[in-house]
């Protein structure tokens, strides 16, 4: 569907593929998933400015000219994703959760190029970290702010700290292009932030303005949005009094997922009784990359080391992975897949509920497979 006036405020574009879709291919080029709170905008390359200021020595307006050719270009594999991705199984298999109901689908593996957020910050020249070094930006913030409208507030932001903003091996882009070209409209054009590892919701598109402060961003979607609640938030009159105190996500969680087969599929063994499982592996925030995915078709019992293929090695972006295993004619059958990255994470098979089912990151399942 083309993006246009149909997206609003009211009914704000948010979709994802079919997994088999989006594993088809190591970078996701046609079928990428949408989150927004707010209609689509559209902006002009030629007169759109990024505004730099806050805690800085010297305050920047800078063009999307200036961002393409006064700073350094660098190019990254990242993956992107909603921080709801596998709600629905957070919803199905623990209990009823608030939020979009995402299946396995919200991400998207791309390259991304632009500028660094670092070389743009170090232009504008940042007094807390110059003075207290390392110490002092870990107690900042980078925000980033878009005139977008949006369901629950008159405008979009999220925030960062400043100690993973000018990291140089954070890679936190400004970025102007995807995948080769420049943004497409629905994805920030003609200029949004990059954040690996990070909930995508901090990836702020249609960016305006990058503000260095000494606390988070306060718009609504990084205060009262986005956040692991404690189990005791059961509902949103008992959240109230742990929106302040739970910290905003950042690090998504290692996580893998099993495109095929889906739940409630038929599959075919081969002559040797082999069934083929392929899927999708992330790694923990800035953890990558993944080193290891196994999958297990005996409730758990027992685990086979999956071929991880194309993304292997890549600190920021995903892993498929595939493996023929052994598994006996018959109906009802579960199929489990985890992962572990290069910083020793894994899987466990049920992380906690929250009320607002983000983060999931339970084993990768297949249930209700008929094998024939």
């Amino acid at each position: 569907m083309e993006v246009g006036s149909e997206y609003s405020v009211e009914k704000p574009l948010n979709r994802e593929p079919l997994i088999k879709d989006l594993v088809s291919s190591f970078i996701t080029q046609k079928d990428v998933y949408d989150r927004n709170h707010g209609a689509i905008r559209h902006l002009s390359a030629t007169t759109h400015t990024v505004r730099v200021d806050g805690q800085v020595h010297t305050p920047l307006s800078l063009s999307v000219s200036q961002l393409q050719n006064e700073f350094p270009q660098h190019e990254t594999t990242c993956a992107l994703q909603c921080a709801g991705n596998r709600r629905h199984t957070m919803r199905t298999l623990l209990k009823e959760v608030e939020g979009i109901d995402w299946g396995d689908a919200a991400v998207m593996n791309c390259k991304w190029r632009g500028p660094k957020l670092r070389d743009v910050l170090l232009k504008a020249g940042i007094a807390a970290h110059e003075k207290q070094g390392n110490a002092g930006a870990a107690k900042m913030h980078v925000a980033f702010a878009s005139q977008q409208e949006c369901q629950d507030e008159t405008w979009y932001g999220g925030s960062i700290e400043l100690e993973r903003a000018i990291r140089e091996d954070a890679d936190v882009l400004l970025a102007l292009e995807m995948n080769g070209a420049s943004l497409p409209d629905k994805h920030g054009f003609p200029v949004r932030v990059v954040v690996p590892g990070i909930a995508g919701a901090r990836s702020v598109k249609w960016l305006d303005r990058i503000t260095v402060q000494a606390r988070e961003s306060e718009n609504h979607y990084q205060q009262r949005d986005y956040k692991i609640l404690p189990p005791e938030a059961v509902d949103r009159k008992t959240a109230e009094k742990f929106w302040d105190t739970s910290p905003a996500m950042a690090d998504m969680p290692v996580n893998s997922v099993i495109a095929k087969p889906q739940s409630e599929e038929r599959v075919e063994r081969d002559e040797n009784g082999m069934v083929v499982v392929e899927g999708y592996a992330l790694p923990k925030g800035d953890q990558g990359p993944v080193v290891k995915v196994e999958v297990s078709a005996d409730m758990a019992k027992s685990w086979i080391e999956a071929e991880i293929g194309e993304g292997k090695g890549e600190r920021w972006g995903w892993v498929l992975w595939r493996v023929k295993i052994a598994m006996e004619i018959g109906k009802g059958k579960r199929i489990l897949s985890r992962a572990t990255d290069k910083g020793g994470n894994t899987q466990e098979e049920r992380p906690a509920w929250n009320l607002r089912g983000v983060g999931y990151n339970g084993y990768g399942e297949s249930r209700d497979v008929e094998v024939v």
